[in-house]
């Protein structure tokens, strides 16, 4: 249901958003939000306000401290429009990587549709897909990428090999990533800014971006593989 005016109570407030009354209230008291609109000593809150908790929680998803939090929030006008703020979320999201979950191993085979074997477990944690944790058969998983591990454990990839491959994409992924976001930052987001597109417009393609330049990366990828091939081929002949 989505919220047109400023009818929620704190209580409903802090479900909405997966936090408790206490943290609203503290983030209300440090300022991330405008003071609700008061009827006696009632106080009700709305799409701003909702939108500009939603930032704060994606911000602390990202390892942002408090301090920091506070200060990304004073760029944004204090008239900011809900979809504006919402904008901000989706700047975020472009080269975010996806956040983990924990999950028992129980959990994790479920997901999987199949029981895993220490093996299984430990070429999973090699290529990244699940990290142990301090607290036995309990790990943090990507969720996107599990179907990738699975994948590789079908294919009965060595460990080694996939501790190689990982390294491999990591080093270059991330060298990849770096140079994609000062494009993002200095060509397409200044271009998007001037547009006058609307934020609901600015959002859309801003989260078009990130699927539409990782499907350019893996044709690159193929076609380098391909010439990669006829390459050997040459020098065998």
């Amino acid at each position: 249901m989505v919220v047109q005016a400023e009818t929620l109570s704190v209580e409903q407030l802090a479900s909405r958003v997966g936090m408790t009354v206490r943290t609203v209230r503290f983030y209300a008291g440090r300022g991330l939000i405008p003071p609700p609109r008061r009827e006696g000593r009632n106080g009700y809150y709305g799409p701003d306000h909702l939108a500009r908790l939603e930032l704060v929680r994606e911000l602390q998803a990202h390892g942002f401290t408090l301090s920091a939090i506070e200060g990304y929030l004073d760029r944004i006008p204090a008239d900011a429009t809900p979809a504006q703020v919402a904008l901000h979320r989706t700047l975020l999201a472009p080269w975010a990587p996806d956040l983990p979950e924990s999950v028992t191993r129980v959990e994790l085979e479920t997901r999987s549709g199949r029981p895993l074997a220490d093996d299984d477990i430990e070429l999973l944690v090699a290529i990244g897909v699940v990290e142990p944790t301090p607290t036995e058969d309990v790990f943090q998983l990507a969720p996107a990428h599990l179907a990738l591990g699975i994948a590789f454990l079908e294919l009965g990839l060595p460990t080694d090999a996939a501790l190689a491959t990982r390294k491999i994409f990591t080093a270059h992924g991330r060298a990849i990533a770096e140079e994609m976001t000062e494009v993002f930052r200095t060509q397409v987001w200044p271009h998007l800014r001037e547009s006058d597109l609307p934020p609901e417009d600015m959002t859309a393609m801003i989260e078009r971006f990130k699927p539409l330049t990782v499907q350019a990366l893996v044709t690159a990828y193929e076609e380098a593989v391909d010439e990669s091939k006829r390459a050997t081929v040459r020098k065998r002949t």
